[in-house]
This record gives structure tokens, sequence and C-alpha cells, in this order.
């Protein structure tokens, strides 16, 4: 940032009086521009003994495979945006059920909040950030093709949870990879 969004003034990078980290601060009228972790949210969308992935059609990890799910909107639930991004994404309509899991990406300062879904019937196609979607079984998961590491745990956990026959809530620190 460079200019203040309420009046125009050049912005210092400062830590403002009382805070303790670095932030744009207006100088002319005082403004604080915060900046916060992005949430993103989406779901595990199931059918019987199969989940629904989508292949991306825009980078970052054009054509690999990921779940629904994107950045969350102003003005909507984590829940309702779950509910718009496997829409967006794979033309499905879905019922949210629980929140499953949540990871903490504090390097690309990204909070992924997860939820189980039941697809509400087999239409599903892809929107205009998939190149396909499919319905996948466990043995079937494209695993070398998933997008993120995200992804891919994600999954790892649902599946053994579905082995257990019991689904927990998991919630998880992830850092950068060595």
């Amino acid at each position: 940032m460079n200019f203040c969004s309420h009046c125009g003034a050049r912005l210092e990078w400062r830590i403002p009086e009382g805070d303790q980290h670095f932030r744009h601060v207006c100088p002319a009228c005082g403004t604080i521009h915060y900046q916060n972790p992005k949430l993103v949210v989406g779901c595990i969308p199931e059918w019987e003994d199969q989940i629904l992935l989508c292949r991306r059609a825009i980078e970052p990890r054009s054509g690999y495979w990921t779940l629904p799910a994107g950045f969350m909107e102003n003005g909507e639930t984590s829940a309702e945006g779950a509910l718009r991004e496997t829409w967006e994404e794979a033309g499905a309509r879905v019922a949210i059920g629980p929140l499953y899991n949540l990871f903490n990406l504090p390097h690309i300062n990204q909070v992924y909040l997860i939820y189980r879904a039941q697809l509400l019937d087999l239409e599903h196609s892809p929107g205009i950030e998939s190149l396909e979607t499919r319905l996948y079984r466990e043995g079937e998961v494209p695993w070398e093709q998933l997008a993120f590491r995200t992804v891919r745990l994600t999954l790892e956990l649902y599946f053994r949870d579905r082995a257990q026959g019991s689904f927990g809530f998991h919630q998880t620190d992830l850092r950068p990879p060595r």
C-alpha cells in the first residue's frame, strides 16, 4: 500500500502507538490500515463412498486436482462461502455438514476452513475456474496430482476417519515444508 484509501495521503510503515506490529499508517488522517489473514472456505462433497474433486483451470497449480474451495467473501458466513465455492467451481449442490478441519498457514497469511458436505444429486460440471469435475473413490484419488498440501492432508484425514467410522474435527498449523 502506498496511499490511504480514506484520504489519499502517502502512507508510512511504522508501529502505531499501543501496537506491536508494523502497519500502514496515514500521517494525515490517522487511519491504520490493518492487513489480516485471508479465509479459504470449502468442502468435501460426498456421494456414498465417493468424493467430488475439481481439476483447476487457474493458477496456482492449474491442471491439478483440488476440493472446491476459495476465498470467503464479505457478507457471507463460512458455510455460505463453502456452498458458493462448490457451486462456482463444481456446479454441484450440497448440504453443508459439520466443520471438518481448520488449517492455519501463517507463512502465507491464510486460514482454511473445510466442511463435510453431502451432494444433493449427481449433477456436477466444471465452473469457470475448473477444467473438469469427477467423483473419486479412495483408491482412485490422483494423489500425485493434488494441487495443495492442504487438500492432501484433508483427504488423508477424511479417509482415515471414514475407515475408523468416526469423523472428528481437526486443527493443524502448517508451516512451509523443509
